[in-house]
This record gives C-alpha cells, sequence and structure tokens, in this order.
C-alpha cells in the first residue's frame, strides 16, 4: 500500500472515530465519514467494501492509536494468576473511559445497526478472550473457586466489567475513577477466588 493510501486510510479511521463519538448512537453514515475526511464516498468504499469492515477497523485503530498492548503488557507478562487478573482489570478499566464516547454510541446503535453491532461484538470479542486469559490463569495456579466452571467466571468478569456497570459507577453515582478500579479488583477476587486469598 503507498504512503498516499496509508494517509488516506488512517485519515478515514480517524473520521469514524471522530464521528462515533460525536454522534452518541444516531448512527454514521458512510457519506459523513467520507465528509469529514474530505474525500469522496467512492474514495471510502476503495478501502472499506462495506460499514461493518470501516466500523471495525475504526474500533482496532483505536486500539493502535491509544497502544492498548503496551497497556496489557503487565497483565501478559504477570508471573500469577491473582497478577494477571488485577493487571488486567486495572487495563481495561481505565481505558474505558478513553473509548467511552466510541462504545457508547455502538451500544446504542446495535440493535438496529449491523454494522454497529459487528463493531462492538468484535471488540468484545477480544476483551472476553482477556478475562478467559486471566481466569484460566487463575485456573492454572489452582486459585479459582472450585463453585465456579472457567466460562462461569469469564461470564462474571463480563458482566462485573462492563462498559454500562462502569457508567453506573462513575458516570451515575460519581466515583472516582481509581476507586471504581479498586473496588472491580476487590469484588472480582471475592468472587473468583478460593480459600484465603479471596479474603
Amino acid at each position: 500500500m503507498s504512503s498516499e493510501a496509508v494517509e488516506t486510510r488512517i485519515r478515514i479511521l480517524n473520521a469514524a472515530w471522530t464521528l462515533l463519538e460525536a454522534s452518541h448512537g444516531s448512527g454514521v453514515k458512510m457519506s459523513d465519514i467520507a465528509r469529514a475526511a474530505g474525500i469522496s464516498r467512492q474514495a471510502v468504499y476503495l478501502h472499506f467494501p462495506n460499514r461493518a469492515e470501516l466500523l471495525i477497523a475504526a474500533t482496532r485503530h483505536i486500539d493502535e492509536v491509544k497502544k492498548v498492548g503496551a497497556r496489557l503488557a503487565a497483565s501478559r507478562e504477570a508471573s500469577t494468576g491473582i497478577e494477571r487478573l488485577e493487571a488486567f482489570i486495572e487495563a481495561w478499566g481505565n481505558y474505558i473511559p478513553e473509548v467511552y464516547g466510541v462504545v457508547r454510541a455502538l451500544l446504542a446503535m446495535r440493535d438496529s445497526d449491523a454494522a454497529a453491532r459487528a463493531a462492538l461484538d468484535d471488540r468484545m470479542r477480544g476483551l472476553r478472550e482477556g478475562f478467559e486469559a486471566a481466569v484460566k490463569a487463575l485456573a492454572r495456579d489452582g486459585v479459582l473457586s472450585p463453585a465456579l466452571s472457567v466460562p462461569e467466571a469469564v461470564d462474571i468478569l463480563w458482566s462485573l466489567l462492563s462498559v454500562e456497570t462502569w457508567e453506573k459507577f462513575t458516570r451515575d453515582c460519581g466515583w472516582p475513577q481509581a476507586r471504581y478500579v479498586a473496588l472491580m479488583q476487590e469484588l472480582a477476587s471475592k468472587m473468583l477466588l478460593a480459600g484465603p486469598a479471596s479474603q
């Protein structure tokens, strides 16, 4: 891909990002993205054959720009399952406010917009894989509660650390971000761990 094509692609992705944050779930059309990027709608389709692919690429672009890989390094390099869980919760919990506008827009559109649903599902699959890796590390270390299967523990984390839960605590209840993260770490430990480690 030529440098000009790469530059155009990035301009399209940044335009989609900006419009999603500003849309509050009202929908973002290919023509809107083309206009914001300063190119024709046909030029957008040269880079992205359909809207679902564009929205998926935009959410992945956000992760790249915000260096998600580096944020997850502490979790991936943790020597114990408990450390991995705590580091993953810290990374994800502190990432939510940075992507809240885009995720909120996709959540609002998902029931009536297949492309938005595809983009949201794609990113949430990645998040769920992170939860699963943390839970499997707990199981490997023998500290996962015997009352829970791995899928059940992943479901608990998935619900506990949803964007909607973050919204309730920080937006509706006014909790400080640091307190939210600390509480999620504490609750996850109490719900998932066996024995004294959960005390």
